[in-house]
């Protein structure tokens, strides 16, 4: 599968940047998983499970505090008040 630029960043600064396949997160209106090529969008993302998945095809979790999604045709970047790896 393809991948893309995400960047993950809290008040205390960038927690994730690099290349992924998908991301899944929470929106205010369900789960939303995004994928290279996504139209570009922003949405507010509620607290919950955060889950990437990498080049290598392992998966990454976290739970995250609420924010904001953005995705353009150059990059995802989600900004959230928490983000805790489990």
């Amino acid at each position: 599968m393809n991948s893309y630029h995400i960047i993950i960043s809290t008040p205390d600064g960038n927690v994730f940047d690099g290349d992924a396949v998908s991301l899944i997160v929470r929106g205010t209106e369900g789960e939303l998983a995004i994928l290279a090529g996504h139209i570009p969008f922003i949405t507010a993302v509620k607290i919950g499970d955060c889950r990437i998945e990498l080049p290598d095809e392992t998966d990454k979790s976290a739970t995250i505090g609420g924010g904001i999604l953005t995705v353009s045709q150059k990059q995802t970047t989600l900004l959230c008040s928490k983000f805790e790896w489990k």
